[in-house]
């Protein structure tokens, strides 16, 4: 089989047609991409493959290999090849979430305040909307000013559609903003030629406000303010079946992950049982 410029290029014609998101496409292009490079553009049968998955064993963790596998069997299911689909590794979940990598309520505070008091108005505000409503980053563009009046916005993604609530304070408060930055309609939040801001320019401007606020960089990235919003709402109302459609997961099982707790919070959980005599 092969895997030249042409057969990539139409299974990205393919992917978008199917609806997926940007950020999809673009990884599964480069996972492609990859896999092309490791077999010199031709695919003689499915022990290319396995040597391919064994290379990728040698230097990606398990979660990065089977993110790989999944834009490769995509391929190869588009490609008309659903035999040479590889396995998955498995890999025990862990019952804790590190604490080295999770952004806490007063780390986020203080990059809130660190982006006030640079006059970064626009991060001040990003930074709340992504927290507030636990959008994906992705999902910021479909924050605009005619959503603010009325409070609600319909995202699709991955053929899924699910409405976001906005809180009336984070309302009044973007549309004041709008209101000073000359917004008057379209996405929100936006660079300074008026384009939607995107993954990569969030990206860069939450770590450079994280570096300013005293912040470990491996805590600093958007999708952790997700996960802070995930765990205030599952420690306020205990409901994850409902967290799971506010997050729009399709499993429950997706969920858990952003709920788990710390080894240290589970600790103090444990200390606490009155079963020692």
């Amino acid at each position: 089989m092969r895997i030249g410029k042409e057969e990539i290029e139409a299974f990205r014609v393919h992917l978008e047609e199917r609806e997926c998101a940007a950020a999809t496409v673009a990884k599964y292009m480069h996972d492609v991409g990859v896999l092309a490079v490791f077999c010199g553009g031709v695919i003689e049968d499915k022990t290319t493959l396995i040597a391919f998955k064994e290379h990728l064993q040698r230097g990606y963790a398990v979660s990065s290999v089977n993110s790989m596998l999944a834009a490769v069997n995509s391929f190869l299911t588009y490609m008309g090849q659903p035999v040479w689909r590889l396995r998955y590794l498995k890999a025990p979940r862990s019952a804790f979430r590190g604490q080295e990598k999770e952004l806490t309520r007063r780390e986020y505070e203080r990059m809130v305040s660190a982006a006030k008091k640079q006059g970064n108005e626009r991060m001040e505000m990003l930074l709340q909307t992504i927290c507030a409503t636990g959008i994906r980053v992705s999902e910021v563009r479909a924050i605009t000013v005619d959503i603010l009046r009325r409070g609600r916005a319909e995202i699709r993604n991955k053929g899924r559609v699910r409405t976001v609530l906005l809180p009336k304070k984070l309302c009044r408060e973007l549309v004041s903003y709008c209101k000073r930055q000359g917004i008057r309609s379209g996405p929100v939040f936006v660079t300074r030629t008026g384009r939607p801001l995107d993954r990569s320019n969030i990206w860069k401007m939450m770590k450079r406000l994280g570096h300013m606020a005293r912040v470990v960089s491996t805590k600093v990235y958007p999708h952790n303010l997700r996960h802070l919003f995930a765990r205030t709402y599952y420690k306020t109302y205990k409901d994850i079946v409902r967290l799971a459609d506010v997050l729009g997961h399709a499993s429950i099982d997706t969920t858990r992950i952003y709920t788990a707790r710390t080894g240290e919070e589970q600790q103090r959980q444990i200390e606490h049982l009155p079963l020692l005599l």
